[in-house]
C-alpha cells in the first residue's frame, strides 16, 4: 500500500518590516473630522478656528498673548521688527540650525553674528556671547535644539545686563520646560513652529509669544499687510506687513494636536529613555557614539540625535544613513553648519570659525522618535546603527 502523504510543513516566511520613518505626525480621527466640518463650512481661511487656537495658546502660556502664522520662520521675521532690528544691527545666533534661524536675520537688514556651540547641550554657548557684542548688538536669537532648553537664567541675564532683546528661537521646543516654567510662559519673544515634522503640527505653520496686547495687535498688523480695519468700511495701513496669515484648516489641526500635547511628550521621552538604557551597552560603547544630554524633565525631546564618531576607519554618515534605510530606516541630518553655506561665505564666514558646530553638521545623526514608535522600533534602530558601526 502507498504511504500516506505527509501533511506539508509550513514554509517559514521572514518578517518584512514596515519602513520606519525618523518622525510622523499623530492625527486622530476627531481632528480629521473637524477638519471636515471646517470644509464644509466654507470658511477655511483665518477666521473662528484661528481665534479659537489662540486662546486655547494664551491659556497654556499662562495668559501671555500667543498670535499664529502661516510658519515659524515669519514669527521669527516679526519679532526682529517688533524689537527694532533693522539696517546696520547684528543679531548674535547659533550657527547649528535650520538655516532660517538666519536669513530671518538677514531679510530685516541686520547681520547674524555666530557664536559656536557648548559641545555638550549643542546649544549657543552662553559663555561666548559677550566677546561677540558690538556697538551695532541689537538682540540675541537662540536655538533649543532638539527640544533642549537653552540656560534661559543665563540668557535673560546677559541680555538685561547689556539692553539687548531676545527672540528665542524655540521652534523645536514646545512642551519643553525651564525650572518648571513653560519655554514661553517667560521671556521676551518667544517663537514656535508647528511645522509637520514637530512635536505638535498644524500642517504648515507657528506661534510667537508676546508681552502684551499692544505687541499683539502690531503683530497682527506685520501678519497680514499691515492692515488695521475699523467699523464696516474702515481700513488703514501704518507698517509694511506680509501674507503670514494662518488657515482655520491648519488651526483646526492645531487645536487637535494641543489637547494631546501632554500625550505626546510623555512618549517621546519614554521612548528617548528606551534609547539610552539600549545604548548603555558595551557594544554601543564600543561604538564611539556620542549621546545627548539624558534631560528628562525639562526636554521635550523634539528629537533623537546621536554623534557618529569621526575618525578615518569610521563610516562617513552618507553611507551610515543609507545603509539604514536599506534596513527600513530614516534618518535625518540637523543640521549642517550655517556659515558653511556659500551665502554666508560671501558675508566673510570660513571653515574653521566654529569648529565645535562644525564638528556637529559633519556628525550628528537624527533617529527615529515619534509618538507612534514603539520599544520595538527602538531595538530595530539601535541594533541596525551599531551592526553598521562595527563593520568592517
Amino acid at each position: 500500500m502507498p504511504t500516506p502523504a505527509e501533511p506539508a510543513r509550513p514554509v517559514p516566511v521572514e518578517r518584512v518590516e514596515p519602513f520606519l520613518p525618523f518622525t510622523r505626525p499623530s492625527l486622530d480621527e476627531e481632528t480629521i473630522a473637524g477638519v471636515v466640518e471646517v470644509l464644509r463650512s466654507g470658511w477655511i481661511t483665518s477666521g473662528p478656528q484661528v481665534k479659537a487656537f489662540e486662546v486655547k495658546l494664551t491659556e497654556y502660556f499662562g495668559g501671555r498673548p500667543a498670535r499664529v502664522f502661516n510658519s515659524g520662520t515669519c514669527t521669527m521675521e516679526i519679532a526682529l521688527r517688533l524689537a527694532g532690528v533693522g539696517p546696520g544691527h547684528e543679531v548674535i545666533t547659533t550657527p547649528l540650525s535650520w538655516v532660517a534661524t538666519s536669513n530671518v536675520i538677514l531679510t530685516v537688514g541686520a547681520r547674524p553674528v555666530f557664536v559656536d556651540i557648548d559641545p555638550v547641550t549643542r546649544n549657543l554657548d552662553l559663555d561666548r556671547v559677550e566677546a561677540a557684542l558690538t556697538p551695532a548688538t541689537r538682540a540675541i536669537l537662540p536655538v533649543d535644539l532638539a527640544g533642549l532648553p537653552v540656560d534661559r537664567d543665563r540668557l535673560h541675564a546677559l541680555a538685561q545686563k547689556h539692553g539687548l532683546r531676545v527672540v528665542e528661537d524655540a521652534a523645536q521646543s514646545f512642551g519643553s520646560t525651564w525650572r518648571g516654567r513653560r519655554i514661553g510662559s517667560f521671556g521676551d519673544f518667544v517663537s514656535f513652529s508647528f511645522h509637520p515634522n514637530k512635536n505638535i503640527t498644524s500642517i504648515e505653520g507657528g506661534c510667537l509669544v508676546l508681552h502684551d496686547e499692544r505687541e499683539a495687535k502690531l503683530a497682527e498688523q506685520y501678519r497680514l499687510q499691515g492692515v488695521i480695519r475699523t467699523g464696516q468700511d474702515g481700513m488703514e495701513v501704518e507698517v509694511l506687513g506680509g501674507k503670514f496669515n494662518l488657515t482655520d484648516v491648519a488651526a483646526r489641526v492645531g487645536l487637535g494636536q494641543l489637547a494631546r500635547l501632554d500625550e505626546f511628550t510623555a512618549k517621546r521621552r519614554e521612548l528617548a529613555r528606551s534609547y539610552f538604557v539600549q545604548l548603555d551597552t558595551p557594544a554601543a560603547h564600543a561604538s564611539g557614539l556620542g549621546l545627548p544630554v539624558a534631560d528628562f524633565t525639562q526636554c521635550n525631546w523634539h528629537m533623537f540625535q546621536v554623534m557618529l564618531p569621526e575618525h578615518p576607519s569610521a563610516p562617513k554618515r552618507a553611507d551610515v544613513m543609507a545603509r539604514m534605510h536599506a534596513a527600513g530606516i530614516a534618518t535625518g541630518v540637523h543640521y549642517p553648519a550655517i556659515h558653511r553655506f556659500a551665502l554666508y561665505r560671501r558675508l566673510g564666514w570660513k571653515d574653521g570659525d566654529f569648529p565645535h558646530a562644525e564638528h556637529a553638521g559633519r556628525n550628528l545623526l537624527t533617529l527615529p522618535l515619534f509618538p507612534a514608535m514603539t520599544h520595538r522600533d527602538v531595538t530595530r534602530v539601535v541594533t541596525a546603527l551599531l551592526t553598521i558601526l562595527s563593520a568592517p
